[in-house]
């Protein structure tokens, strides 16, 4: 079984897309909208009150996020999600700490319903799947993923290194509901359960790792111990969730509306609207998780990636002990915030933030990148338009991206303008929503 693609040995000689997200790298732009629906839950299940519609079904939404401080990525390299996560370019000034990121946000069938001026219930499907890996080292990530005719030698020494997939599923329900109000001022709170669903995992570490490539024999020289585990039947491959494993999570959230009175309240629900959450708390326990420690002190004749996968280069190479066990995979908990400001009643302007509370010591972790968003936008009932301007952790680029709401479809990208202005760009992502509203 293909638990990971040969060219990943580099990062699991360490360890071993399509945001946010996790939240953050989520449907960028798009979920502050007043008329987002069920999908403004995923920023803050508290934005399940107040918001513009008297019930909200989403068919199917997708959303994908894929990065890295080394390679120069676009839209084209989403795909890499589905085959392996490979980006065959060449990046810029390899380092011995380069990052690579991505994860992929479906959401199924899911509703909002608006009961009353203070009461909402939403109900969600969504299955995600997240990419991480840090400290690698750039020449080596380039060695195993590239032609390796032509690449001069090169020695990295990595710490800390580490990296991991997991895939899940989650069904979840949401209550929100208005806590305090007068004229001026406005509490919502909400909350959402969930009930996690693990497709499995593949993930690795090494807390010091050298790798030396001779260019005249092709031969890479490793020392150091590497940590690789997987969980029973994963195959990054081919995710599916013929055996499953379960958790259960909680999001929960507050938002703060300052409203101006002797206004038409649909227009100008709000001049200011404030949020603060906390995402994706949770983990799922995965028994029968396969646990190697391997000793790589040796030699590897770089043709082997031409037609051996990871495990196999590994167990034919280097000694090492097995252990089978459990494994507690966290979910990516971030704080999420946002503030909205009403210019007019058409057009707003918000700031989203996203930050992880995880840290690369928490081993096995999927990790959510620190981001921040403003996003201007043009909004009425049936249409609504925005350009959001990002900043990422390990890109110093702003990501400049546009969005488009018309009824029932929602399709965007926080990175597509510069995208296409730039060929240095650091990450991309896209997202496509159809549903059916009803507004109120």
């Amino acid at each position: 079984m293909n638990r990971f693609p040969s060219y990943l040995f580099s990062c699991l000689l360490l360890v071993g897309f399509i945001n946010t997200t996790a939240n953050g790298q989520t449907y960028i732009g798009g979920i502050v909208d007043n008329h987002a629906g069920v999908h403004s839950l995923l920023l803050n299940p508290a934005n399940t009150v107040g918001s513009k519609m008297r019930w909200d079904i989403n068919l199917f939404s997708a959303s994908a996020f894929v990065g890295s401080d080394y390679l120069s990525v676009d839209l084209r390299n989403l795909e890499s999600f589905s085959n392996g996560f490979q980006i065959k370019s060449r990046g810029d000034n390899p380092s011995n700490h380069n990052n690579f990121f991505g994860n992929a946000d479906i959401l199924g069938p899911s509703a909002l319903f608006n009961l009353d001026q203070k009461n909402s219930f939403a109900f969600t499907t969504r299955a995600r799947a997240f990419f991480n890996i840090t400290n690698l080292g750039g020449d080596l990530y380039e060695l195993v993923n590239l032609d390796y005719n032509g690449k001069t030698n090169f020695n990295v020494t990595m710490e800390d290194a580490s990296g991991l997939v997991h895939a899940w599923a989650e069904i979840g329900a949401t209550y929100g509901r208005l806590i305090m109000a007068n004229d001026t001022h406005a509490l919502n709170g909400g909350v959402t359960l969930k009930y996690l669903v693990g497709a499995g995992s593949t993930y690795g570490s090494s807390q010091l790792l050298n790798a030396q490539f001779d260019s005249e024999s092709n031969l890479l020289t490793t020392s150091g111990i590497l940590n690789y585990g997987y969980t029973s039947g994963f195959d990054s491959d081919h995710i599916t969730f013929s055996d499953i494993k379960s958790g259960f999570g909680a999001d929960i959230g507050l938002a703060y509306e300052f409203k101006e009175q002797n206004v038409n309240t649909y227009y100008y629900p709000y001049k200011f609207k404030l949020g603060v959450s906390v995402m994706d708390i949770g983990a799922i326990n995965y028994g029968g998780t396969n646990q190697s420690t391997y000793a790589t002190d040796g030699s590897i004749d770089i043709s082997q990636f031409d037609y051996k996968n990871l495990e196999e280069i590994l167990e034919d190479n280097f000694s090492s002990s097995q252990v089978t066990g459990k494994t507690k995979m966290r979910l990516p908990t971030s704080v999420q915030f946002f503030a909205d400001y009403n210019i007019n009643g058409k057009f707003f302007v918000s700031a989203q933030g996203a930050v992880s509370v995880k840290s690369n010591a928490e081993i096995p972790v999927n990790k959510l990148i620190n981001s921040f968003t403003l996003t201007p936008r043009f909004e009425k009932r049936w249409i609504s338009i925005y350009s959001p301007l990002s900043v990422r952790q390990y890109d110093s680029r702003v990501a400049w991206g546009i969005g488009l709401r018309t009824g029932p479809v929602l399709f965007g990208s926080g990175s597509v303008l510069t995208n296409l202005l730039s060929n240095n760009s650091k990450s991309t992502d896209a997202y496509v929503v159809v549903k059916v509203p009803l507004y109120k």
